[in-house]
């Protein structure tokens, strides 16, 4: 079963709603350039809300080992989210600690070997879109042929361009882990619409239930 991650989530009402649905994951936004950035003592009002069931994971870009820790621990995270440039040695420190995800931007002609530094202290990567100059957050697609090999022998999250009108598609074609999802959902930057919330679950599951009956 494919899983959601609902990222860039700014306001315990967004959270609820996502969890309702079945969100497997919330994502909080500590990277400061971006629109939906959040303070930490805001993320950890919401984070200690949540059932224990949910993952609550920090995306951060280009912090110190040491300082990505410190946050986790005191906002309580499940998973770091590593959302940059951020070299395996990071990683691995992270990982003694906490479940890491890294975080890589989908480039022409990407490949596959650049996930190999990574492979013993992830959990899982997460495939984005990239554009010049940003992290995360662009409403681009990723290039789901490249997700689509990877995800043969790694376990992939999927993200970048997603929306209610393509989850379904996304997940028929590339069969990831889980589908990370922000942008798509959005009805203003860092505000979640509850319509858009509900269609792309409804998505998810049809997916999912196509997904069962080719196995049987």
């Amino acid at each position: 079963m494919v899983r959601v991650k609902i990222c860039g989530i700014t306001n315990l009402a967004d959270a609820k709603a996502a969890v309702a649905l079945g969100a497997r994951a919330l994502g909080f936004n500590f990277y400061e350039k971006s629109v939906r950035n959040i303070a930490p003592a805001e993320a950890y009002k919401i984070i200690r809300t949540l059932p224990d069931k949910i993952e609550a994971a920090g995306v951060f870009v280009n912090w110190s080992p040491e300082a990505v820790i410190a946050l986790a621990r005191a906002v309580d995270l499940d998973t770091v989210q590593l959302h940059g440039d951020e070299p395996a040695a990071t990683a691995r420190e992270a990982a003694k600690y906490f479940q890491v995800t890294k975080a890589l931007r989908i480039t022409k002609g990407f490949h596959l070997g650049g996930l190999r530094p990574f492979q013993s202290s992830v959990r899982a990567f997460l495939f984005d879109a990239d554009k010049s100059g940003q992290f995360g957050g662009t409403g681009l697609r990723t290039d789901w042929t490249v997700a689509r090999r990877a995800a043969n022998t790694h376990r992939i999250v999927l993200a970048g361009g997603l929306t209610p009108e393509n989850v379904a598609e996304a997940i028929l074609y590339v069969r990831p882990y889980a589908v990370d999802v922000a942008t798509g959902v959005e009805s203003a930057p860092g505000k979640k619409s509850g319509t858009k919330l509900r269609q792309f679950f409804g998505e998810v599951t049809r997916a999912n239930r196509l997904l069962q009956s080719s196995k049987t």
